[in-house]
């Protein structure tokens, strides 16, 4: 079984030498053959980079898509298999062990995923070194072996299933791992989840409100839009929507609101729109008794007003693939 790497890489330079260092433990002794995607300019320094990688960097005007850029390297890396790992993650060499040899037998699925641990690195006011741990199971895939609906982060596709699919979809700002998991079910394309932990996802502390002005100045909260209007009048529509029910009901909740202002201006009586105001505040209640804190309830309010913002622009503006891999992949 011959094996292909990519790393699509926007803006992760700071956690790239710990990315690339757990790769080559993992695959020390193997064949393989790596491939670094520079969506964007870089910033930053590459790490020191062995034998078995290549490096591609397109002169792009806009960061490509994680579909494009993602694309881009599936198309040089080669490989029956191809392990797709963000620039910001640190695989588990038993995980890849593991799945490497489930890969290897004539009845592997279709593509092969797994628990990654969510860590941050010292935020501000934090002595520099410190690390924390977030959530234990990011995607929530439990320990044991089961069928996932999507990979995401870390995936290990068997290339045959990926092509049959059609690949990632580069028009797509963000949530192609979904709609790509819509199409292998489609297929009926058999995606799994492996026992123990895969892999560590590093990034800075979370939840933050600079998080929230990097989703929308990366376009990442444009895809939950971009793929609603790819899937009108198609197979899949309805589990979409019901992935995006929060932003839904959060557009609903500013409709309201916009209402109730009108109906207040029409009527010259603030009654309307101060009755709209107590289903904000209730929200923020409930958010500050569930989190404990009053900042962290007007975070998550404020992070579903920008998804739920994006959603609406990601599905008025027509989606446009970015970079040289923009077309899909054909069969």
């Amino acid at each position: 079984m011959t094996l292909g790497v990519v790393i699509p890489c926007y803006r992760q330079e700071r956690f790239l030498p710990r990315t690339v260092a757990a790769l080559e433990r993992a695959l020390e002794g193997r064949s393989w053959r790596g491939v670094l995607v520079l969506a964007a300019p870089t910033r930053e320094p590459l790490p020191a980079l062995g034998a078995p990688w290549t490096v591609i960097a397109p002169p792009v005007s806009r960061p490509l898509t994680p579909g494009a850029a993602r694309m881009l390297g599936f198309a040089a890396c080669g490989g029956e298999w191809v392990l797709f790992v963000d620039a910001d993650v640190e695989i588990e060499a038993d995980w890849l062990e593991q799945a490497l040899a489930t890969a290897a037998r004539g009845s592997a699925p279709g593509g092969l995923w797994g628990r990654i641990e969510e860590w941050f690195v010292a935020g501000r006011g934090e002595p520099p070194g410190t690390v924390r741990r977030g959530s234990p199971d990011m995607y929530r895939v439990g320990e044991g072996e089961r069928r996932v609906p999507y990979l995401a982060t870390l995936a290990l596709y068997r290339r045959a299933a990926l092509i049959a699919a059609g690949g990632y979809d580069a028009r797509l700002s963000s949530e192609e791992d979904f709609e790509l998991g819509l199409r292998f079910g489609g297929l009926r394309l058999e995606l799994r989840s492996l026992p123990g932990l895969a892999a560590r996802h590093w990034s800075e502390p979370r939840p933050s409100f600079t998080e929230l002005a990097r989703r929308w100045r990366t376009g990442l909260c444009f895809g939950q839009g971009q793929v609603l209007r790819l899937y009108l009048g198609r197979r899949g529509l309805g589990a979409l929507l019901r992935r995006q029910a929060l932003n839904l009901a959060t557009l609903g909740m500013w409709g309201l609101g916009l209402a109730a202002a009108a109906a207040a201006l029409a009527v010259r009586d603030p009654a309307p729109l101060a009755v709209w105001l107590l289903l904000p505040l209730l929200v923020i209640a409930v958010m500050t008794a569930r989190k404990r804190s009053v900042r962290l309830a007007v975070h998550s309010l404020l992070s579903w007003t920008l998804n739920a913002t994006g959603l609406a622009v990601g599905f008025l503006r027509r989606p446009e693939a970015r970079g040289a891999a923009a077309a899909p992949v054909e069969a």
